[in-house]
């Protein structure tokens, strides 16, 4: 693939139901398989960019996000999908948009501090400022314009989206489905500014940090990482998350199109 355009932007999902939707308002698509992934390349709302299902996981996400870069040239990362909430203050539906990432199952100590990566220096990522205001403005403008229109009475009611929030703040990452109270509460231990937990965000971080190139993680609250997720996730996430990505997406698609002319 030709790498001559000078803004290229990699959409990353780490399920398919995240990703849904979405790729039907890619015009002039073209799929291609590369490690076992579809890459789709087109235009999205007037951005070029590249549509891919990572798989779940930090591996499948950092070897995902190598051949964005490697392979089709993307210039800027995005990954939108669910998380559980690590903190209080959170409630399902809310968005979380990471200023930080770290790798909260990383620990080669006595070697290294707990939690700090190798050859790097770091245990914390930062994501991308101007990247992160974009997809916090855009995420403002459909909970204000589009969310009562895209997200059904009946889905607002069931998972309580009476006020839903936007908050920027510590992700961690880690290869393990936290539902479990007495884990998470060893990590908010550790780690008290951490707001949400998930399983690919902070590889991300650290392959873009690796080539330099800026990325934004946003992740909608589908549970508080303990035994009390929405009655029905997938649904949850076809009704709820699926539809925010979309939205916020082609917003900030279009702030994309207007800081890059």
């Amino acid at each position: 693939m030709s790498n001559s355009i000078k803004h290229r932007l990699g959409l990353v999902f780490a399920m398919v139901e995240e990703q849904q939707g979405l790729t039907q308002y890619l015009q002039d698509a073209h799929t291609q398989t590369v490690g076992n992934r579809e890459y789709i390349t087109g235009t999205l709302w007037g951005v070029p960019c590249v549509c891919v299902l990572s798989g779940i996981g930090k591996v499948a996400a950092s070897s995902t996000v190598t051949s964005l870069i490697q392979q089709f040239g993307v210039s800027h990362i995005v990954l939108s999908g669910v998380a559980g909430a690590a903190d209080h203050g959170l409630s399902v539906g809310d968005i979380v948009i990471a200023d930080q990432l770290i790798q909260h199952d990383m620990n080669v100590s006595p070697m290294l501090p707990k939690f700090e990566i190798p050859r790097t220096g770091k245990s914390r990522f930062d994501s991308c400022s101007d990247l992160s205001t974009q997809l916090r403005s855009a995420a403002e403008h459909f909970l204000a314009n589009e969310f009562a229109e895209k997200i059904s009475s009946e889905s607002q009611q069931q998972f309580a989206l009476n006020r839903v929030n936007i908050v920027n703040g510590l992700i961690g990452s880690g290869d393990q489905f936290i539902n479990d109270m007495q884990v998470l509460a060893g990590l908010k231990l550790e780690l008290p500014d951490l707001l949400a937990v998930e399983m690919e965000g902070a590889a991300i971080a650290q392959v873009c940090d690796d080539y330099q190139i800026p990325f934004a993680i946003m992740r909608t609250i589908s549970d508080e990482a303990n035994d009390s997720a929405p009655l029905d996730f997938k649904l949850f996430i076809d009704e709820v998350a699926a539809q925010y990505s979309i939205g916020i997406l082609r917003q900030f698609c279009a702030q994309w199109t207007n800081a890059n002319r």
